[in-house]
């Protein structure tokens, strides 16, 4: 249908992306779903269509900024147009300066920074082509303040930050929104993934939010567009206290540092 509008949500076979699609779609959005894992993208569409919503599936690896244009492409063909962009495919990493390589903080870039910057780069040229479009960048409260053991990944975050924070203020007046998504610790497959991409098992600790919960907060913003996205609102105070009082803020990090088991 032309005039449902269509969000393409990386990183939609679990988590955050998942939630994501499913509260969009109940939204009335047709979502078109992207990730590696074929499989899982299918049994999320079946469940959306079950329940009343519109989804396509576009297995895509976000590393590759060809099929990514082409994921884009591939949303326009399937329904007439492009509307709202969740760049949300990450990976995590939990280690020390000295004991991650160069491997993988170049695999963690290409995941998280680059598989975001391919995105929106797709998503802003069409939405600069049609005067409107949303760019949701599904960052971490890490994006704003590092915590031990998670400074490859931290990094990650805070390129994303940085990047979203610059093109909104390119965008700014265009009636493009850019909405940067600050999510704490989620209970989601992120450390399975961890698990199944590093043979990494790693305790958490502090608070939690789920999947549901980010999702929740990211229709409010869809329905009202914002700058910054706080899923759990206290957590703005992290991003006020590394500004302000770094010390304290380095210091309260280290109670919420994530341990191998």
């Amino acid at each position: 249908m032309a005039d449902r509008r269509t969000a393409v949500i990386t990183g939609a076979s679990s988590g955050i992306g998942e939630a994501c699609a499913r509260a969009f779609a109940r939204e009335g959005l047709h979502v078109v779903l992207a990730a590696r894992r074929a499989g899982e993208l299918e049994r999320v569409a079946a469940d959306i269509a079950a329940a009343g919503g519109v989804a396509t599936v576009a297995p895509c690896d976000v590393t590759d900024p060809a099929q990514v244009d082409a994921l884009v492409a591939r949303a326009l063909a399937a329904t007439g147009r492009l509307d709202v962009m969740v760049a949300n495919a990450g990976l995590g990493y939990n280690g020390r300066l000295d004991e991650t390589d160069t491997e993988t903080m170049r695999r963690l870039m290409e995941v998280n920074y680059f598989g975001t910057f391919h995105a929106a780069r797709a998503a802003v040229g069409h939405f600069r082509t049609v005067g409107a479009g949303h760019l949701f960048i599904v960052s971490s409260i890490v994006g704003r303040k590092g915590v031990p053991r998670m400074g490859a990944y931290a990094a990650t975050k805070f390129a994303q930050v940085g990047l979203g924070e610059s093109v909104r203020a390119e965008l700014a007046g265009s009636g493009i929104h850019v909405t940067l998504v600050y999510p704490i610790s989620t209970e989601t497959g992120f450390r399975s993934a961890m698990a199944r991409e590093w043979g990494q098992d790693v305790a958490g600790a502090g608070p939690r939010q789920s999947p549901d919960h980010v999702a929740a907060t990211m229709v409010r913003a869809l329905r009202r567009p914002r700058a910054d996205v706080y899923p759990m609102r206290a957590s703005r105070l992290v991003a006020v206290a590394a500004a302000l009082l770094p010390g304290v803020a380095d210091w309260v990090s280290t109670r919420f540092t994530r341990t191998p088991k």
